[in-house]
């Protein structure tokens, strides 16, 4: 048994992802209760993640209200990079926005419920691949700025879904895609956008990964839901089954689904 607040699950990519859940200050490791009864009960506490108050909800993945509206790390251009407003000095914190904000991104086309363009800090890779719960995933472009990697997926999300379907994506394996060809295809159905990004920021600022190789990611499922039916610890707060698999940042149990990250500093008791 364990206690205490949770963050998102961490992923090591293997010949299977092997998955730990942050649980205070213990780091469960969750393959090992594949096939097994598990139960998840929520003490009533959320503490925000950023200044440890209590709060009655949770925002933008386990903050409190105040601080979502104060930090940059909560701002719109956080999901939509392409409005950065750092240049415009209306950073809620620029010295933050600085460290996370100015270094690598990658774009990349994925393979999750369908094929789907995305974009990550280079230091992400490949834990955002795994919790999207992508199958396969291709390097696009390396950029130098995240605006720079908001405005290629701009260009590129024209023609390619930029979303995953989160309940498709747990009902199966993806229909495995040639990668590279959907690559090449996705890049020629861009092109006048993506030169036109290129002549205005710089070929050097937004480089093409033209020898990324593919990478493939197997998850710890042993059996898919056919109906999905997901939990939520707000209506029951005691979650309780067995571990058919990890996906994405979801459990799948016999009796459901439970997306952990939507449930960022929550106070649960894990038991098995």
């Amino acid at each position: 048994m364990a206690e205490g607040h949770i963050k998102k699950m961490q992923s090591v990519l293997a010949d299977t992802v092997a998955y730990s859940l942050p649980i205070g200050d213990e780091l469960i490791g969750l393959n090992q209760y594949l096939g097994k009864q598990i139960k998840l009960t929520y003490k009533d506490e959320i503490h925000c993640s950023n200044c440890g108050k209590r709060t009655k909800k949770s925002y933008s993945q386990g903050h409190c209200y105040v601080c979502m509206t104060k930090l940059a790390q909560c701002d719109l251009c956080i999901m939509k990079p392409e409005t950065c407003h750092y240049h415009l000095g209306t950073c809620r914190e620029p010295s933050w926005g600085e460290q996370f904000c100015f270094q690598d991104h990658i774009v990349y086309l994925a393979n999750s419920s369908g094929l789907k363009v995305g974009i990550t800090r280079h230091t992400q890779v490949p834990t955002r691949w795994i919790d999207q719960g992508a199958t396969q995933a291709l390097p696009m472009f390396k950029v130098k700025t995240r605006l720079q990697s908001g405005l290629v997926e701009m260009a590129l999300k024209k023609h390619v879904s930029d979303k995953t379907d989160w309940r498709k994506m747990l009902k199966g394996q993806a229909e495995s895609k040639d990668m590279i060809a959907e690559r090449d295809a996705l890049l020629e159905q861009a092109s006048e956008a993506l030169a036109a990004i290129q002549d205005e920021q710089g070929a050097e600022q937004v480089e093409w990964l033209v020898d990324a190789k593919e990478v493939l990611i197997n998850y710890p499922v042993l059996q898919y839901p056919e109906k999905v039916s997901s939990f939520n610890f707000d209506k029951t707060p005691v979650i309780e089954g067995q571990l058919l698999g990890i996906k994405g940042q979801y459990l799948i149990l016999d009796k459901g689904v439970l997306n952990l990250r939507k449930f960022t500093s929550y106070n649960l008791v894990f038991d098995a």
